[in-house]
């Protein structure tokens, strides 16, 4: 890719980024030097699409609970999150809902099960299929 030298200061007309010269290419990537913090900044507030968030509301928005993002990066429904980790479904929901907290115990699992969800579910069926009389046991 080749660079297009930039001179001058840079600035933002008709939705287009110009400089001495007149308009730069639409890819800052092309450019030399690269855009500045400030031209950065300037980029961003002039997106309508993408303008920052007030205060006002950001003091409305909500943190989604660590349980309901936890399930939701499974994708799993909540049946089968609490079915397949051991989770009671109503203590789930509780959570997700906000009515409750986790403990701190119940926290960390939610923490390994983020890390290593295939990892946590192949070891509770292990501890499950131990717990069978022997019998039953599927597998060597």
């Amino acid at each position: 890719m080749n660079k297009i030298v930039t001179t001058g200061k840079r600035y933002l007309k008709d939705d287009r980024w110009h400089d001495a010269n007149g308009p730069l290419p639409d890819f800052p990537l092309e450019w030399d030097p690269p855009m500045t913090e400030e031209e950065v900044r300037i980029a961003a507030l002039s997106d309508p699409d993408a303008q920052p968030r007030s205060k006002e509301q950001l003091d409305r928005m909500q943190r989604i609970p660590f349980a309901k993002h936890v399930r939701w990066q499974s994708g799993l429904s909540q049946a089968e999150f609490a079915r397949r980790y051991r989770i009671p479904l109503g203590t789930l929901r509780d959570w997700e809902q906000g009515r409750t907290v986790p403990e701190a115990t119940a926290e960390a699992y939610l923490a390994v099960i983020k890390a290593e969800p295939e990892i946590v579910a192949r070891t509770i069926e292990k501890l499950q299929d131990s717990k069978l009389p022997p019998e039953q046991h599927v597998g060597p």
